[in-house]
């Protein structure tokens, strides 16, 4: 089975890539704006900043495993959710 749902790179974004990485040739535009956003317990490295969460220094949603980590959290909270 293909993994291609997994991963997509935008070359052509102005912001391309959004993060200081080693390798921009792996980093992943799938998750632009992370799904996990509005997780208090996400697992990044984000802060709060006068209120607001600054993932600035966050490549989870970009890095190789990106989709997995963030997939396996969302059912993660959804089964906590559901009990």
């Amino acid at each position: 089975m293909s993994n291609n749902y997994k991963f997509f790179r935008n070359n052509e974004c102005e912001y391309f890539p959004c993060h200081v990485v080693k390798n921009d040739e792996k980093f992943n535009c799938l998750f632009c704006y992370c799904p996990l956003y509005f997780l208090t317990q996400c697992g990044g490295n984000g802060k709060f900043v006068d209120g607001v969460k600054d993932c600035s220094a966050c490549i989870i949603p970009h890095c190789e495993n990106g989709y997995d980590y963030i997939v396996n959290k969302i059912k993660e909270v959804n089964k906590t959710n559901r009990k």
